[in-house]
């Protein structure tokens, strides 16, 4: 075994030109996805590939061109986001880098993934709730077939916090009494301390303690539970992180200085968080008209 790369040499001495992408991608989301934080999801993305594209995945590794990823990359936006595309993109890449230097031959004209550009991420988004939208959400919980639902609901909107973090939250870094929670974890790799609000607080008192985290469902359970409250409460364009968006929009409206704001949501830093400061502008202009100037 590769003590750097974590891979298996296959048996044989097969080298890696040799073998399917299927083959590939299957060992490294046994030996190497599977040590990642994301395992989850990277071993579901994979799964699905292997299951939808059966023809590019049977293809020997030493066959594949920058052409065949092109074509992917082109029919997968068609129905999914370019942030998706290009994190699939980003997997194959690094599985066909890390079998080539695990099986010891590299392809003769480089890893064909590397030369493929990647679609343009413009992950700005700005939807907000609307009238109505919250408590139908919430009345669209059923309770008997996901009855965390509501209580994971209820702290996304109260805390901003990210629906990984919320998943992965321990009742060992809760603490009540100070109100407070740690996230060793994050997205963005810098562990962060969360306050929390009353409401908050009486979620968490509430939750049964049967298990290490606090909310102990997968990512894959909330999103399809999810897509179905959604659909029978109406918000059918809502996702998950437009949760956090709202929470984040009102710890502005409520006057949270951006500082302040940064250190609850875990944004890298405030430029990230100046697209919220269109919320105060109303605000201002009313200040402006109080006081004259000049």
């Amino acid at each position: 075994m590769s003590a750097d790369k974590g891979l298996l040499v296959p048996a044989g001495g097969t080298t890696a030109p040799e073998m399917s992408l299927s083959e590939v991608l299957t060992k490294y989301r046994n030996d190497v996805t599977s040590t990642k934080r994301c395992a989850q999801n990277e071993s579901y993305a994979i799964n699905g590939f292997l299951r939808t594209n059966s023809k590019l995945a049977s293809l020997k590794v030493g066959q594949l061109s920058p052409t065949d990823f092109i074509s992917y990359r082109d029919t997968r936006l068609q129905s999914m986001k370019p942030a998706t595309v290009v994190r699939e993109l980003g997997w194959m890449q690094h599985a066909l880098d890390v079998a080539c230097a695990d099986w010891g031959q590299q392809l003769p004209d480089g890893n064909p993934v590397k030369h493929v550009r990647r679609p343009k991420i413009d992950n700005r988004r700005e939807r907000r709730l609307q009238a109505g939208e919250w408590q139908a959400l919430l009345d669209a919980v059923n309770e008997a077939r996901s009855p965390l639902m509501r209580p994971l609901l209820t702290l996304a909107l109260a805390t901003g916090m990210r629906r990984g973090e919320l998943l992965s939250m321990q009742w060992k870094h809760v603490d009540l009494e100070r109100r407070t929670v740690f996230l060793p974890q994050t997205k963005n790799g810098r562990a962060r301390t969360v306050p929390l609000s009353p409401k908050a607080v009486t979620v968490l008192m509430n939750l049964p303690r049967s298990d290490v985290r606090c909310v102990p469902l997968s990512g894959n359970s909330v999103r399809l539970a999810f897509g179905r409250l959604r659909q029978r409460a109406g918000a059918v364009d809502l996702t998950f992180h437009d949760i956090r968006h709202e929470a984040v929009s009102r710890f502005v409206e409520i006057g949270l200085s951006l500082a302040q704001v940064q250190m609850i949501s875990g944004h890298r830093d405030l430029r990230m968080l100046m697209r919220y400061t269109h919320l105060q502008t109303e605000d201002i202009v009313a200040q402006l008209a109080a006081v004259e100037l000049g």
